[in-house]
């Protein structure tokens, strides 16, 4: 990448545009929040399909607001690593604990339609959190708890928990934004054009099918369950690169976490092509 191309996308409004797509999520999210019920939630979003008039764009607007707000997200993130000299330890390390908050909030997305991806994703994630020493159990009944409440956790979770979580180590970087709603128009009418043409997904359960692949993100991680344990795979491997964010605000230890982390997207990256090739 030449020095052009990067001013050019240095100069892309990645944190307004991650803040516009939150709001239209959130909107069209409490809309669907009317008509969603976590006690039987694969009919209820069904019906919100077939049966609540623009149910299919409402649930299609939120969808793909919230895949445009956690890719956004990663693209602010990486372009303002350069200017975290300038904050203090204390917001670096809210600002990096909230990819994994916002990734969750993406992740329990999934896992509330509970179609087969979304079913296939929570049980997945319910065992990776039970296989945690000690305080397994007490993690899952926090944010899971699947097989003893149904969604209903991960539903409030959804809804309030991971959001307010997400606010919380955002709040003093969000309050220096304001986005410029004019100026985003194109935005919002791209986002509402896409959610317009293309449904959300939705996967009924495939009879004879045992390889069912989980949300886009999660690929690599379900690949790495087929050769270590869930411990290793879903806590250990995703808490390095967590810790790796965390040290890139050391100057002494900079340059080593930043290698890591290419390291590692290296290696997630293959594993989700193996993962996609399995499919």
């Amino acid at each position: 990448m030449n020095s052009g191309e990067k001013g050019f996308l240095q100069q892309i409004r990645w944190g307004e545009y991650s803040y516009v797509a939150l709001a239209v999520s959130v909107l069209s999210g409490l809309v669907l929040a009317l008509q969603y019920d976590p006690a039987t939630p694969f009919y209820s979003v069904s019906a919100i399909d077939t049966l609540v008039p623009f149910g299919f764009f409402w649930r299609s607007l939120h969808f793909y607001s919230s895949q445009f707000f956690f890719l956004l997200v990663l693209c602010h993130f990486a372009f303002i690593y350069p200017l975290s000299r300038k904050l203090s330890w204390k917001n670096w390390l809210y600002l990096a604990g909230s990819l994994p908050v916002a990734l969750l909030l993406l992740f329990t997305g999934y896992v509330l339609r509970a179609d087969s991806t979304g079913e296939s994703a929570g049980h997945i994630a319910e065992n990776i959190t039970l296989a945690i020493p000690l305080i397994g159990t007490w993690i899952n009944g926090l944010l899971f708890s699947i097989d003893a409440d149904g969604l209903k956790r991960v539903y409030v979770n959804h809804l309030f928990g991971l959001g307010l979580i997400w606010g919380i180590f955002c709040w003093d970087h969000l309050r220096r934004y304001q986005p410029a709603w004019k100026k985003s128009g194109a935005f919002i009418l791209l986002m509402i054009l896409v959610s317009a043409v293309f449904s959300a997904p939705m996967e009924p359960e495939k009879l004879g099918v045992f390889n069912i692949s989980g949300p886009w993100f999660f690929l690599g991680l379900q690949e790495l369950l087929h050769y270590i344990q869930p411990f290793w795979a879903g806590i250990v491997f995703p808490l390095t690169l967590l810790i790796a964010l965390f040290g890139l605000k050391s100057e002494k230890w900079a340059g080593r976490m930043f290698a890591y982390i290419l390291g590692w997207l290296v290696v997630y990256a293959i594993l989700t092509g193996m993962a996609l090739v399995r499919l």
